[in-house]
């Protein structure tokens, strides 16, 4: 009895975790909508499509060329439609678009976000997801009350893994780098993260190898107890 208590009044180890929004919607979930419009090529496309919207905010951000993330997707998913020499109607093009407003919780999100306001702890996201983007995700989801702030790193013109993006949590939440954990889905963001000065776990959730830039998060975990487990001390 005494144990438990001890453990259920202890004190979270970080002030705040701030996520970037794939380490709680599956990127994946998409793909069903990919495939109905291109069938046999959902996989494809999808990973095509994924990899030229982060090509075009990286592009974007180290030129002093700033869009909304929705437009960079809605151009990345031009580009990948021509690309891969397939049809893309008006309809095509915003059905597909709307999928980006509509992903799927990983299925430990929720119990996750709720056990960590439980015990106390500030919840935004710094993401490159535009303010319409994450609202639309999050409350189609229902997991709007969770977050203390659905941060975009539109508000300064930025996209990770710019110091300046990153930036936005502390002033954000008026906390201190080393009271903000940062959860990363992608490794080059947990690079990024880390290389700010957060302290960083990595959900690595598809086992991908370490990105071998020289730095590594202070955590690597593949499912949201990884996360509870560092942030809440579990164990």
């Amino acid at each position: 009895m005494g144990v438990g208590c001890a453990q259920s009044e202890a004190a979270p180890r970080f002030k705040a975790v701030a996520f970037d929004y794939f380490v709680i919607f599956d990127p994946s979930s998409i793909v069903p909508e990919v495939e109905s419009a291109f069938p046999g090529k959902g996989k494809e496309f999808t990973k095509m499509w994924r990899t030229k919207q982060f090509e075009y905010g990286f592009l974007r951000s180290i030129t002093d060329h700033h869009k909304d993330f929705f437009k960079v997707t809605e151009d990345a998913l031009i580009y990948t439609a021509e690309a891969m020499n397939v049809a893309l109607p008006p309809e095509t093009q915003k059905r597909l678009l709307d999928a980006y407003l509509t992903l799927k919780p990983w299925p430990d999100s929720r119990d996750a976000l709720r056990k960590l306001k439980a015990a106390g702890v500030r919840i935004i996201t710094i993401a490159n997801f535009s303010k319409q983007m994450l609202r639309a995700n999050a409350d189609n989801a229902g997991l709007t009350e969770f977050f203390d702030e659905l941060l975009s790193t539109e508000i300064n013109g930025t996209y990770k893994p710019d110091p300046n993006a990153y930036a936005l949590g502390m002033k954000s939440l008026h906390l201190e780098k080393d009271e903000i954990l940062f959860a990363a889905f992608g490794g080059w963001d947990a690079f990024g993260a880390k290389s700010f000065g957060y302290t960083t776990i990595w959900m690595n959730r598809f086992d991908l190898p370490i990105e071998q830039l020289g730095i590594v998060p202070d955590r690597i975990g593949n499912t949201m107890d990884d996360l509870l487990d560092f942030v809440l001390d579990q164990h």
